[in-house]
């Protein structure tokens, strides 16, 4: 029997590596399973985008949504990437500052399961099923859309209203009893 030996490859067939930017990007804002129990935005800060130098993330975040565009990132990310924010520590700052006021008041409750890579939200649970019937509550949520970092969906049933761009930390605290007023 005669063996047939394969042919030494040559640059032409050589296997062709890329990185895979995808895969890393994913791994950098993955969560563990135990913030699902988080009751505040400090507690699901465990991501590798939450914790690798600043200018190591910002470099990652520029390479993965140069490939495709817009990628799950939490919204200080995105700000400190279009030069709005000035880092990420100030975005931690802002979540907190939201945290101790919405944590102290009744009915507001903190969700951490929010989209790939963002960093949760507040939902106002007396919006939801009262005396007005909507079935999704008040939702205050940080965005980079704006300066005021902080927007709120109204309470609603179906089609999702137009965020309301609050001016702020002290734009939330003035408005908060008009937020809440909706049951």
């Amino acid at each position: 029997m005669e063996r047939t030996i394969p042919k030494a490859r040559t640059e032409s067939t050589r296997p062709r590596l890329e990185p895979m930017l995808d895969l890393e990007w994913s791994q950098a804002i993955e969560l563990p399973r135990t913030v699902a129990s988080a009751t505040k935005p400090s507690d699901i800060r465990r991501a590798w985008v939450h914790r690798a130098p600043e200018d190591l993330v910002v470099a990652l975040y520029r390479a993965s949504s140069g490939m495709h565009g817009e990628i799950p990132a939490p919204w200080w990310l995105r700000a400190v990437v279009e030069g709005r924010l000035e880092s990420r520590e100030l975005g931690f700052r802002i979540e907190d500052r939201i945290c101790g006021l919405l944590g102290r008041r009744p009915g507001w409750e903190f969700v951490p399961w929010a989209a790939d890579g963002e960093s949760g939200y507040w939902e106002f649970m007396p919006s939801e099923r009262g005396a007005s019937g909507h079935s999704i509550p008040t939702t205050v949520l940080n965005t980079s859309r704006h300066d005021g970092w902080i927007d709120v969906l109204a309470a609603h049933s179906s089609t999702t209203p137009p965020p309301i761009a609050v001016g702020g930390f002290a734009g939330l605290r003035s408005r908060l009893g008009e937020f809440e007023a909706v049951r």
